[in-house]
C-alpha cells in the first residue's frame, strides 16, 4: 500500500516500528490538520503492521527544542468545533491503536501537548533540554476529559501537580515524579525510544494489546471519543489567555 502523503510529518518505518516526526516549525502546534495527518498515520501503520504482527509506533518532534507546544488556540477563534474534529480523536486515535506507542519528547511540551504525550504508551524525554507543562489552569482553558490521562496515569499528588498547579518539569523532574518512564542525551534520544519499541512491538503479537490497554485507561479514551466529531454543542471552554 503507498504511504499517504503528509504535509506537516514525515514517516519512517524501521523494521517493525514507525517512526513518526512532526514537521511543523517553529513549535509542532496543533491544529485540526495536523490531527487529522497523525491520525491517517497511525491509521496507516495499523494496515501496514496487519493483525496478528508484531510492531510499535514512535511519534518525536523535529530536531531537540520542541515536541510540541500545544494546540494553535486562534484556529477555534475561525471554527469552534476545531478540536472536536482534530484534537478529541487524535487523542482517541492513540488510545485505540493495537500496538505499543512511544512519544519521544525531544524538547519543550506545553499545553495540549502533555496529554499527546500521555496518550502515549511510554514517554522518553530529553534529559538535557525541555520542560514539560500544561497550564489550562493559568489560561482559563478547559474541555470535557481534561484531567482524565493525569488522573489515570500518574499519581494524585502528580496530577494535581500537573492540572491544578501548572507545574513546569524539566526531565530530571519528570522522571523522578513518573511523568516519563525514561531520560536521556539527545544524541541517544531516537535509539533508547527505538530499543524501547523493540521490547514491547512483540507484546502486541496476540492482537489483545489494545483491549488491555482500554482495561487500564479505557476510562479518558471514552471520554475522548464522546466528544469527537460534535457539533451540536461546545465541548470546550476556550483559554480565556492565549501563549
Amino acid at each position: 500500500m503507498p504511504q499517504p502523503a503528509f504535509q506537516y510529518l514525515s514517516l519512517e518505518r524501521l523494521g517493525n516500528v514507525f517512526v513518526i516526526t512532526l514537521q511543523k516549525p517553529p513549535e509542532n502546534r496543533l491544529n485540526s490538520s495536523t490531527c487529522q495527518e497523525i491520525i491517517r498515520a497511525f491509521h496507516f501503520i495499523q494496515r501496514e503492521l496487519g493483525a496478528g504482527s508484531e510492531g510499535a509506533a514512535i511519534t518525536r518532534g523535529q530536531g531537540e527544542k520542541f515536541f510540541c507546544t500545544g494546540l494553535e488556540l486562534d484556529e477555534t477563534d475561525r471554527n469552534p468545533f476545531a478540536n472536536s474534529d482534530g484534537f478529541y480523536p487524535m487523542l482517541h486515535t492513540i488510545m485505540d491503536f493495537p500496538f505499543p506507542t512511544i512519544a519521544l519528547i525531544n524538547g519543550h511540551v506545553f499545553g495540549g501537548g502533555v496529554p499527546f504525550c500521555l496518550s502515549h504508551d511510554y514517554r522518553v524525554m530529553n534529559g538535557e533540554r525541555g520542560y514539560l507543562s500544561m497550564p489550562p489552569v493559568d489560561l482559563g482553558l478547559h474541555f470535557d476529559g481534561i484531567g482524565s490521562l493525569p488522573r489515570l496515569k500518574l499519581q494524585p499528588q502528580i496530577a494535581r501537580k500537573m492540572l491544578l498547579e501548572a507545574h513546569r518539569w524539566t526531565g530530571k523532574e519528570a522522571l523522578k515524579d513518573g511523568v516519563v518512564d525514561a531520560i536521556t542525551t539527545p544524541d541517544t534520544m531516537l535509539q533508547v525510544a527505538l530499543d524501547l519499541a523493540n521490547m514491547w512491538a512483540p507484546k502486541a503479537r496476540m492482537g489483545v494489546y489494545g483491549v488491555l490497554r482500554a482495561e487500564l485507561w479505557g476510562d479518558a479514551a471514552k471520554k475522548f471519543q464522546r466528544i469527537s466529531y460534535v457539533h451540536s454543542r461546545r465541548t470546550s471552554r476556550p483559554a480565556l489567555v492565549k501563549i
